[in-house]
């Protein structure tokens, strides 16, 4: 959080800690895991946790790197995400066995934290929380990105009898419903987004053969909003990360089965409010922004991030970075929210890595970029425009 730091998560059970300032190397954490690492997440500014393809989660303290501060267990596949709510200091963590996983760091000791399974669905990808905690996103391998609104990290979310997220759909007669695809969902407000904008006409023209439905589980409370965004006969794979100002996310999609079929980049809207009738299926989400990306280093997921004003998108792009934005002046969405889906503006492109792209992430105090590729280079940038 105070920028001192730039650390690294490896193939071969490394962290990697650097100086992004004066781009020195601080230190190497050998063996951090016993397999992949996965994703690294500040607590504050000195505590960070990190996760691995070993199921477990490790804490550490930047003032004592030579041991873990606690490891944590209770995943029984590889752990993706980590997530933490600096208000009540709970840990969330997602993996590939599906569970969505609190841990209580108030009462973390040597043997590890308290921990309780907040949430399980098959095929689980990728889990972030809005930054006030107040949603969960959840992106699935089967193509579904899954809301979980007025968020109680306190509570369990029982959802016993929906083991792999079924529910009965109300199909309105605006969804479009064929055998084939290569452009990502339209969502309009409230469940659908018709075709005839200039994006759908001049860059989506194959989207009207697209499957395309939504529907809102009321589960009490919390509620549960599940949007399907599954192509025929192609499964998906999504990043999904909160932008700053709570109100957009984005979506990185790319076919894992599929090579050469273009991968995208998704901006949604949030559309808050109640629906207009109780019955009526809701969606939540309206699709604002849309690029198509380079659907290269099959198997991997491309990690995108928000600048910290919310006006650019850094995405990784082949061997390197584009830099996109709403518009052409970098412009806030506010003073430029289109009627209809629009294409995003590349910004700049930064490319300076010989291996596939895989991560790129904003310094949240300087006007710097870092970029990490397969080979293990990282790159850092200061753009000028």
């Amino acid at each position: 959080p105070c920028r001192s730091v730039l650390t690294v998560a490896c193939e071969q059970t490394e962290v990697l800690l650097f100086d992004p300032i004066s781009s020195k190397h601080i230190k190497t954490l050998s063996e951090a895991h016993e397999d992949c690492v996965n994703n690294i997440r500040f607590l504050d500014n000195r505590l960070f946790a990190t996760c691995s393809d070993d199921t477990t989660i490790a804490l550490w303290d930047l003032r004592k790197l030579n041991t873990k501060v606690c490891t944590l267990h209770g995943h029984t596949s590889w752990v993706k995400n980590i997530e933490y709510d600096t208000n009540t200091r709970l840990l969330v963590t997602s993996g590939f066995d599906g569970n969505v996983i609190i841990w209580d760091t108030n009462r973390c000791t040597e043997d590890g934290c308290p921990h309780k399974k907040f949430f399980h669905t098959r095929f689980l990808m990728r889990m972030r929380l809005t930054p006030d905690c107040s949603k969960m996103l959840i992106s699935t391998s089967s193509g579904y990105l899954l809301i979980l609104h007025d968020l109680d990290l306190n509570k369990s979310l029982e959802v016993g009898s929906y083991p792999i997220l079924r529910a009965r759909r109300t199909t309105s007669s605006s969804d479009i419903t064929s055998s084939g695809s290569s452009g990502p969902r339209t969502v309009g407000s409230p469940c659908h987004q018709n075709d005839s904008g200039p994006l759908s006409e001049k860059h989506m023209s194959r989207s009207s053969q697209r499957e395309a439905r939504a529907c809102r589980l009321c589960l009490g409370a919390p509620a549960f909003e599940e949007v399907t965004s599954r192509l025929t006969q192609v499964h998906f794979k999504l990043k999904a990360q909160p932008e700053p100002s709570e109100h957009l996310n984005f979506t990185r999609c790319s076919s894992c089965k599929t090579p050469f079929f273009p991968g995208w980049t998704c901006v949604y809207e949030f559309q808050e409010g109640a629906p207009v009738r109780p019955v009526s299926p809701r969606c939540s989400l309206r699709l604002t922004h849309c690029i198509e990306e380079a659907n290269v280093g099959r198997g991997y997921i491309k990690e995108l991030c928000f600048s910290p004003d919310g006006r650019m998108i850094s995405s990784p792009h082949g061997f390197g970075i584009r830099l996109l934005g709403f518009d052409a002046h970098c412009s806030e969405l506010v003073d430029c929210l289109p009627k209809e889906a629009s294409p995003l503006k590349e910004i700049r492109s930064l490319y300076s890595h010989n291996d596939v792209v895989l991560t790129t992430k904003f310094s949240p105090t300087h006007c710097q970029i870092a970029s990490g590729c397969l080979s293990g280079r990282v790159s850092l940038y200061q753009p000028k425009f």
